[in-house]
């Protein structure tokens, strides 16, 4: 199977609660490439590359993300431009 990759938008109470940290774990523990990044607006970019059921499997994580999160809402679009080996937080 070849890796794909997503671009993930999660919205609500995902600054300040560990949930790029997280995230880099999960990843990491996926076998990801790619990062996690808080936005001015409020939300946190994800951008993940690798095996489909790797990627199925973080975007199901991030619906809820960490325990002291709350996510409102997740948007997923294609990703198409190069991802870096490893898994960083921004």
């Amino acid at each position: 199977m070849s890796a794909i990759a997503a671009r993930f938008l999660v919205s609500g109470r995902v600054q300040g609660v560990f949930f790029r940290a997280s995230t880099r774990d999960q990843a990491r523990a996926l076998g990801l490439d790619g990062y996690a990044r808080n936005l001015a607006d409020g939300r946190v970019e994800v951008v993940a590359r690798g095996e489909p059921a790797a990627v199925e499997a973080l975007a199901a994580w991030l619906a809820h993300g960490p325990a002291l999160a709350r996510v409102d809402a997740l948007e997923r679009a294609a990703w198409e431009e190069a991802v870096a080996p490893g898994f960083g937080i921004g």
